[in-house]
């Protein structure tokens, strides 16, 4: 696509990612449909289903060459990211958003033949917009991000995920417990999404999953990898945007190396 046609699908995204936060906001006052998938901790309501169904009617019409992968499962199948992709988790911490109504996001990253292009993350409550274009930078609300730069492990904050270290046997806990002791401070936000925009925004230093899928991070990876940040599996192998249930490690440039090299590979 040339240039002037990226112009046009990042604004027409954008309007789409807004609209689709008002369209939430809307449904405070409402009465949720609450669902679960896999297990009771693993929510979808209504407003997930609606708000996929939206992204989904709204590109096919404007872009129906374009393909459509996302959480709720009403988009494609996909075996290959040829093409341009739109990767969306309507609501990206869904538990937070049924219990809190705060601490989720919208999610979407635009891929062309596997590489990111466009990523937005949308902060709904606190009305932030956080997106990138490659090679043209990241900001939040218009406001250009700073390059990450590297932070020593004494003083770096990771957000880590809780429940899989009760759940997931991939790690041996010695290894997570002797990062978690070495790390200045560790926090859990309850969103993959959010907490790789935090990364992006310079909130927190690195963010630690076992079991992300793509939808979690798409447009996360583009924003941080943006700046200068590194996200890859805790073996620092790329990731395969088409897995699910894939280890994931995002951090600042420097420490995510220290990390994967003092912790994962020893």
């Amino acid at each position: 696509m040339e240039k002037h046609d990226w112009d046009n699908v990042f604004n027409f995204a954008k309007v789409l990612v807004l609209d689709a936060g008002d369209q939430i906001r809307l449904s405070f006052k409402q009465k949720l449909i609450i669902d679960f998938k896999e297990n009771a901790s693993d929510l979808v309501t209504n407003m997930d289903k609606q708000i996929e169904k939206f992204f989904i009617q709204k590109i096919n019409e404007k872009y129906p060459s374009h393909h459509i992968l996302g959480e709720e499962g009403y988009g494609e199948e996909l075996t290959s990211l040829d093409g341009i992709v739109w990767i969306i988790d309507p609501i990206d911490g869904t538990m937070n958003f049924v219990h809190m109504q705060r601490h989720f996001a919208i999610s979407v990253g635009i891929y062309h033949n596997g590489e990111g292009v466009i990523g937005f993350i949308y902060d709904v409550v606190a009305d932030d917009l956080y997106y990138a274009v490659k090679g043209g930078g990241a900001f939040v609300n218009g406001e250009a991000l700073p390059p990450l730069k590297s932070t020593e492990i004494g003083k770096a904050v990771i957000g880590i995920n809780a429940a899989w270290g009760i759940e997931n046997k991939r790690i041996d806990s010695s290894i997570t417990s002797a990062l978690i002791r070495d790390v200045r401070g560790t926090r859990s936000f309850g969103s993959a999404t959010l907490e790789m925009a935090y990364i992006a925004s310079g909130k927190i230093d690195g963010y630690l999953s076992m079991r992300l899928a793509p939808w979690d991070y798409a447009a996360g990876k583009i924003l941080i990898e943006e700046l200068g940040g590194k996200i890859s599996s805790v073996s620092g192998e790329p990731l395969q945007l088409l897995t699910k249930q894939t280890p994931v490690f995002a951090a600042k440039p420097g420490l995510h190396e220290y990390i994967l090299e003092n912790y994962f590979k020893k």
